[in-house]
């Protein structure tokens, strides 16, 4: 007998149906998996014949062929544990094949019987309504998770015996609606900005990075504050919409890394990668291919501390994505696309000991160890980042504040994360009535830029004359603009003035310069091809 039910494989972020063939014939016992299955779908046999025997269900002591279609689609994980007894039950003549028509399933088996939540069910969920079923029937784990996704029935079970009850009569089995999914907790409180006293160019910096969703560069000596601004930033973005917490939630699903009992994501995401991790546990990749920690800090905040000690070959692999805020990755048997759209915070030193930036402190490097510290950052990567901050070890008065805060009449509190994070709205805000398709300036393409810029003709000649000066790459150049754009609109200024221009020259700290901020080699050998011209 031969009886077909229906389950998902992922691919990426998506899921494509599986359908589930299983046809009982006569010959020796057994049970043979067919249809590109990998290891963890090759042991459902043994899964599957546990959970029948201890829920009290026959296992068919015949030949049983499985046929998972398409057979050219790779299936990975244990998702298709339930569609396969549930084929096999049908099949055997112990449930009616009639039930399982227009229903999806998706869980994994126990030997015990019982339904154990997988990865990646929000994406399952959205393919089935796509699809049109009639019902998604799940372990009762990951009923929120998939309740997420409205006009799709969710049946959540905790066993076998369990989920046939429900197939047997739907109406008698209450299912999680959407609605009751939807409620996520509370955003726990971010670091606060007012916890970081003086460092004025750098907390102007990360506004600016918030605001226009622009990629920032910290350079400076150990415990001069590059770390703990850069955790703040994350707490200065808006709140997510509806769509980019749908969008994260399936990414993180997807990744494995949702809590238990699923629910949407809130909180925009912070990963900060340690600096000796690969390629792939930075971009992504495996088999099947899962998304790294450039793509799992999608809608938030990538920051890569130590950015010198990272190996040159993986800070590369970061160029195009950044740029076209996805990552595709192919390999022999899978192709895939992961989002990226990511605000890169990255820290580092300006030399191996740290005081080459400090005028009161000495470099204990040579030019030579300098040069090779910073050999690991390659041009095109420094292009990319449209800010880039030199900060100087915190001076004493401000250091005071932290003894005055016992004495708020002495005391000069600096401004707290909400505080910023209005200003930071209202521009979000500026940009969305604004840009095409209301994105934030760092993502105007270069079509967009120059209809929504508004260049005052002071502010269009101090630009031309910095881009000859510096000698800028066009991309340089045209960042520069979309940072001028941010700090306009943070400023409440429909027009970008030459105030707005120069402000955005000073956060390219590292056009002139060797590493160190001072760009002292750069203008010299400057103005010696000017002077000898």
């Amino acid at each position: 007998m031969l009886a077909r039910c229906s389950g998902a494989a992922l691919r990426g972020l998506e899921a494509r149906e599986v359908t589930v063939e299983v046809d009982i014939a006569p010959g020796l016992p057994g049970l043979q998996l067919v249809g590109l299955a990998d290891a963890a779908v090759q042991e459902a046999r043994e899964r599957v014949r546990g959970a029948l025997r201890h829920s009290g269900l026959r296992v068919p002591q015949t030949r049983v062929v499985v046929n998972l279609a398409p057979a050219d689609l790779p299936k990975a994980g244990p998702g298709l544990d339930l569609p396969i007894a549930l084929g096999l039950l049908a099949a055997s003549g112990q449930l009616a094949p009639e039930r399982l028509q227009g229903v999806w399933s998706a869980a994994e088996l126990g030997l015990d019987g019982g339904l154990r939540p997988v990865r990646g069910m929000l994406a399952v969920a959205m393919a089935a309504r796509a699809a049109g079923a009639r019902a998604l029937l799940v372990a009762r784990a990951n009923a929120a998770e998939a309740a997420l996704v409205g006009g799709l029935p969710v049946w959540p079970a905790d066993t076998l015996a369990e989920a046939l009850a429900v197939l047997a009569d739907p109406s008698s089995h209450r299912w999680l609606p959407a609605a009751a999914a939807s409620a996520a907790e509370p955003a726990a409180p971010e670091a606060d900005l007012a916890d970081l006293h003086g460092q004025l160019h750098g907390r102007r910096a990360l506004e600016i990075a918030a605001a226009g969703g622009h990629h920032l560069l910290l350079v400076g000596p150990q415990g001069s504050g590059k770390t703990m601004l850069a955790r703040r930033l994350a707490g200065l973005l808006p709140p997510l919409g509806r769509a980019e917490a749908l969008e994260l939630t399936r990414l993180h699903s997807v990744a494995g890394l949702l809590p238990e009992g699923g629910g949407l994501v809130r909180r925009r995401p912070f990963r900060s990668p340690h600096h000796s991790c690969s390629g792939a546990a930075l971009i992504g990749g495996g088999s099947p291919p899962r998304p790294g920690e450039l793509s799992l800090a999608h809608r938030g905040v990538l920051f890569l501390d130590e950015l010198a000690e990272f190996r040159r070959e993986v800070l590369d692999q970061l160029r195009q994505p950044l740029e076209e805020g996805e990552v595709r990755l192919s390999r022999a048997r899978h192709s895939c696309r992961f989002p990226c759209r990511i605000t890169l915070v990255a820290a580092t030193n300006p030399c191996p000991c740290g005081w080459s930036t400090e005028p009161d402190r000495q470099c204990r490097c040579g030019e030579g160890v300098r040069r090779r510290y910073w050999a690991r950052l390659s041009g095109p990567l420094l292009d990319r980042l449209d800010l880039q901050v030199v900060m100087r070890r915190t001076e004493a008065g401000a250091l005071a504040g932290l003894v005055r805060q016992g004495n708020p009449e002495n005391a000069t509190p600096p401004e707290d994360s909400r505080t910023v994070a209005r200003r930071v709205r209202a521009a979000r805000r500026t940009m969305a009535r604004r840009n095409p398709g209301g994105v934030a300036n760092a993502d105007l393409t270069v079509d967009q830029l120059p209809r929504v810029l508004d260049l005052d003709p002071a502010a269009l000649a101090l630009w031309e004359s910095g881009v000859a000066h510096r000698g800028l790459t066009a991309r340089a150049a045209l960042r520069l603009l979309r940072v001028a754009r941010t700090i306009a609109d943070l400023g409440g200024h429909a027009q970008v003035e030459a105030g707005a221009i120069a402000e955005a020259f000073s956060y390219r700290s590292f056009d002139l310069s060797d590493g160190d901020g001072s760009g002292a080699d750069r203008d010299r050998a400057e103005r010696q091809r000017r002077e000898g011209g």
